[in-house]
Protein backbone atom coordinates (compact mmCIF):
# COMPACT_ATOMS: atom_id res chain seq x y z
CA UNK A 1 0.00 0.00 0.00
CA UNK A 2 0.95 3.31 -0.84
CA UNK A 3 -1.39 5.55 -0.04
CA UNK A 4 -2.26 5.24 4.28
CA UNK A 5 -5.62 5.83 3.47
CA UNK A 6 -6.45 2.46 1.88
CA UNK A 7 -6.45 0.68 5.35
CA UNK A 8 -6.88 3.73 7.70
CA UNK A 9 -10.31 2.73 8.64
CA UNK A 10 -9.53 -0.81 9.42
CA UNK A 11 -6.17 0.92 11.44
CA UNK A 12 -8.41 2.75 13.51
CA UNK A 13 -11.99 0.87 14.22
CA UNK A 14 -9.21 -2.56 14.94
CA UNK A 15 -7.13 0.13 17.38
CA UNK A 16 -10.44 1.28 18.74
CA UNK A 17 -12.04 -2.31 19.47
CA UNK A 18 -8.32 -3.15 21.00
CA UNK A 19 -7.05 -0.85 22.90
CA UNK A 20 -4.27 -1.88 24.27
CA UNK A 21 -1.12 -2.59 22.60
CA UNK A 22 2.10 -4.50 23.50
CA UNK A 23 5.14 -2.95 22.71
CA UNK A 24 8.01 -4.41 21.93
CA UNK A 25 11.97 -2.74 22.57
CA UNK A 26 15.19 -4.30 22.87
CA UNK A 27 17.98 -3.86 25.07
CA UNK A 28 21.32 -3.45 24.28
CA UNK A 29 22.01 -7.43 23.78
CA UNK A 30 19.25 -7.62 21.50
CA UNK A 31 17.19 -9.10 23.83
CA UNK A 32 13.34 -8.14 23.37
CA UNK A 33 11.43 -6.71 26.00
CA UNK A 34 7.29 -6.36 26.41
CA UNK A 35 5.10 -4.02 27.81
CA UNK A 36 1.46 -3.47 27.60
CA UNK A 37 0.53 0.19 26.87
CA UNK A 38 -2.53 2.37 25.51
CA UNK A 39 -0.80 4.50 22.79
CA UNK A 40 -2.79 7.31 20.39
CA UNK A 41 -2.92 8.42 16.97
CA UNK A 42 -3.80 10.64 14.56
CA UNK A 43 -3.75 11.25 11.25
CA UNK A 44 -0.98 13.89 9.94
CA UNK A 45 -0.84 14.71 5.76
CA UNK A 46 -2.35 11.53 5.87
CA UNK A 47 0.17 9.07 7.34
CA UNK A 48 -0.49 8.18 11.33
CA UNK A 49 1.33 9.15 14.22
CA UNK A 50 1.17 7.99 17.65
CA UNK A 51 1.78 9.37 20.90
CA UNK A 52 2.04 7.58 23.99
CA UNK A 53 2.12 9.03 27.45
CA UNK A 54 4.56 6.84 29.93
CA UNK A 55 6.27 6.82 32.34
CA UNK A 56 10.32 7.25 31.08
CA UNK A 57 11.35 4.07 33.21
CA UNK A 58 15.13 3.30 33.26
CA UNK A 59 14.48 0.61 31.06
CA UNK A 60 12.39 1.75 28.15
CA UNK A 61 14.50 5.22 28.55
CA UNK A 62 17.80 2.81 28.39
CA UNK A 63 16.34 0.61 25.39
CA UNK A 64 15.09 3.53 23.03
CA UNK A 65 18.42 5.10 23.70
CA UNK A 66 19.96 2.52 22.00
CA UNK A 67 17.53 1.35 19.57
CA UNK A 68 14.83 3.75 18.90
CA UNK A 69 12.54 1.62 17.37
CA UNK A 70 9.53 0.33 18.87
CA UNK A 71 6.73 -2.16 17.58
CA UNK A 72 3.27 -2.06 18.60
CA UNK A 73 0.97 -4.99 18.44
CA UNK A 74 -2.87 -5.03 19.17
CA UNK A 75 -5.21 -8.29 18.74
CA UNK A 76 -8.28 -9.08 19.87
CA UNK A 77 -10.18 -12.89 19.80
CA UNK A 78 -11.77 -12.37 16.80
CA UNK A 79 -8.38 -12.40 15.08
CA UNK A 80 -7.89 -8.91 13.82
CA UNK A 81 -4.68 -7.49 14.48
CA UNK A 82 -2.19 -4.60 13.82
CA UNK A 83 1.32 -4.34 14.17
CA UNK A 84 2.78 -0.98 13.79
CA UNK A 85 6.30 -0.56 13.14
CA UNK A 86 7.60 3.06 14.75
CA UNK A 87 10.82 5.22 15.53
CA UNK A 88 10.62 6.35 19.24
CA UNK A 89 11.26 9.68 20.35
CA UNK A 90 10.91 11.26 23.42
CA UNK A 91 9.55 14.67 23.70
CA UNK A 92 9.49 17.41 26.10
CA UNK A 93 7.83 20.54 24.63
CA UNK A 94 4.27 21.66 26.57
CA UNK A 95 2.20 22.25 23.75
CA UNK A 96 3.13 18.57 22.22
CA UNK A 97 1.93 17.50 26.22
CA UNK A 98 -1.39 19.70 25.83
CA UNK A 99 -2.06 17.95 22.80
CA UNK A 100 -0.86 14.60 23.58
CA UNK A 101 -3.72 15.17 27.21
CA UNK A 102 -6.06 16.29 24.68
CA UNK A 103 -6.34 12.80 22.56
CA UNK A 104 -6.21 10.58 25.31
CA UNK A 105 -9.50 12.57 26.62
CA UNK A 106 -10.77 12.17 23.35
CA UNK A 107 -10.25 8.45 22.78
CA UNK A 108 -8.20 8.63 19.53
CA UNK A 109 -8.74 6.88 17.70
CA UNK A 110 -12.57 5.53 18.05
CA UNK A 111 -12.48 4.65 22.24
CA UNK A 112 -8.89 4.39 22.57
CA UNK A 113 -6.90 6.49 25.29
CA UNK A 114 -8.31 6.72 29.50
CA UNK A 115 -8.15 10.30 31.35
CA UNK A 116 -4.81 11.21 31.88
CA UNK A 117 -5.71 12.32 34.92
CA UNK A 118 -5.95 9.01 36.46
CA UNK A 119 -2.11 9.05 36.39
CA UNK A 120 -0.86 12.76 35.51
CA UNK A 121 -1.77 16.05 37.58
CA UNK A 122 -1.98 17.94 34.33
CA UNK A 123 -0.08 18.21 31.31
CA UNK A 124 3.01 20.09 33.11
CA UNK A 125 3.25 17.20 35.40
CA UNK A 126 7.13 16.46 35.35
CA UNK A 127 6.28 12.66 35.79
CA UNK A 128 4.41 12.38 32.52
CA UNK A 129 6.46 11.84 29.50
CA UNK A 130 5.43 11.76 25.96
CA UNK A 131 6.60 8.99 23.62
CA UNK A 132 6.67 10.50 20.05
CA UNK A 133 5.79 7.03 17.24
CA UNK A 134 6.42 7.73 13.74
CA UNK A 135 5.34 4.58 11.83
CA UNK A 136 7.17 3.40 8.82
CA UNK A 137 5.64 0.02 8.39
CA UNK A 138 1.57 -0.77 9.46
CA UNK A 139 0.64 -4.32 8.89
CA UNK A 140 -4.07 -4.78 9.27
CA UNK A 141 -5.22 -8.61 9.46
CA UNK A 142 -8.76 -8.91 9.25
CA UNK A 143 -9.93 -11.64 11.47
CA UNK A 144 -12.65 -13.25 8.95
CA UNK A 145 -10.61 -14.12 6.27
CA UNK A 146 -6.38 -13.28 7.57
CA UNK A 147 -6.33 -10.84 4.43
CA UNK A 148 -3.56 -8.80 5.53
CA UNK A 149 -2.41 -5.67 3.92
CA UNK A 150 0.56 -3.41 4.69
CA UNK A 151 1.15 0.01 4.55
CA UNK A 152 5.32 1.68 4.31
CA UNK A 153 6.27 4.82 4.88
CA UNK A 154 9.38 4.38 2.02
CA UNK A 155 7.43 2.28 -0.15
CA UNK A 156 4.84 5.50 -0.14
CA UNK A 157 7.92 8.04 0.00
CA UNK A 158 9.30 5.95 -3.58
CA UNK A 159 6.59 6.49 -5.41
CA UNK A 160 5.79 10.10 -4.35
CA UNK A 161 9.50 11.28 -4.99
Amino acid sequence: MTDFADIRDEFETYIGDIVYATMTTVDGRGRPRARVLIPVWEIVDGRPLGWLATYRTPVKAAHLAGNPHAGFSYWTPKQNAVAVDTVATWVDEIDVKRHVWSLYGKGSPRGAGYPLGSFWKSPADPKLHVLRLEPYRVQVIRGLDLRSRIWSAARADELAG
